[in-house]
């Protein structure tokens, strides 16, 4: 039997969810899943059980995000810096980070998108990652970009790179790239090429920063920061970030 405590959760879901206008949801979705680590240390817990519940909290969320009409989800779950910490943190991680990966594309629900950079990452970890691109790339579902080993500078960095290499190979000289480069010309070589740029940034546990996340992307994006850390965040914290979107009148370039 349900607690008065869950029928009210409930009640109150349902709540939201009703007064949600459809024609202002987000079409693109970045989330910086943030507070493992915290969660984990609240609970006398080693960092990997933090990082595992946390992964355990990634489908229940995109389930929320398909069932408000989201197209495009990124979730930042490896950064370029968490690379750099020991390895004894980093590597228990990075194999959590596979097996969800893995799970996410056996259900065949959702399209699966490497965003970052593969080359600072094990070839293990890339393999792995390949296989569930490979996976899921028929799936006419909602994207799903899983940014691993990502870092915004080096996002911008790998596309300006990409875009001298290009015009390299077509012979053309620095001097005429360099008059004729437009905005547009970097955005098509980021990794979320194609894509519509981040909506709705939300961020959990508190800290409101962006720390490198979709910097070029989300120059018009509205943030959402929340208290609760990833593995507490619940489905009535997502509709919460809706709302606040919702209720935003969105002024871009001012």
């Amino acid at each position: 039997m349900r607690s008065p405590r869950d029928l009210l959760y409930r009640a109150y879901n349902r709540s939201l969810t009703k007064h949600l206008p459809v024609d202002r949801m987000p079409r693109h979705v970045g989330v910086m899943l943030d507070g493992n680590r915290r969660w984990a240390r609240l609970r006398g817990a080693d960092t990997a059980h933090g990082h595992r519940a946390g992964a355990d909290n990634i489908a229940p969320l995109l389930e929320w995000c398909e069932e408000a009409g989201v197209e495009v989800v990124t979730l930042w779950l490896l950064s370029t810096d968490n690379l750099h910490r020991d390895t004894q943190e980093v590597e228990p991680l990075l194999r959590i980070i596979q097996d969800v990966v893995t799970e996410l594309a056996e259900r065949r629900c959702w399209r699966i998108n490497l965003v970052g950079a593969a080359h600072l990452l094990p070839e293990e970890t890339v393999q792995v990652l390949h296989d569930a691109v490979d996976h899921t790339a028929d799936v006419d579902g909602m994207v799903v970009n899983v940014a691993i080993g990502y870092g915004g500078r080096q996002e911008i960095a790998d596309a300006v790179r990409s875009l001298l290499a290009e015009a390299a190979e077509k012979g053309t000289a620095i001097e005429e790239l360099a008059r004729t480069l437009e905005v547009e010309d970097i955005a098509e070589h980021l990794y979320t090429k194609g894509q519509p740029d981040p909506d709705l940034v939300i961020r959990t546990s508190g800290e409101q920063r962006l720390g490198g996340f979709l910097l070029w992307q989300s120059a018009h994006s509205e943030f959402y920061f929340c208290e609760a850390y990833w593995p507490d965040f619940r489905k009535v914290d997502f509709l919460r970030a809706l709302r606040a979107y919702a209720e935003r009148e969105r002024r871009f370039g001012s």
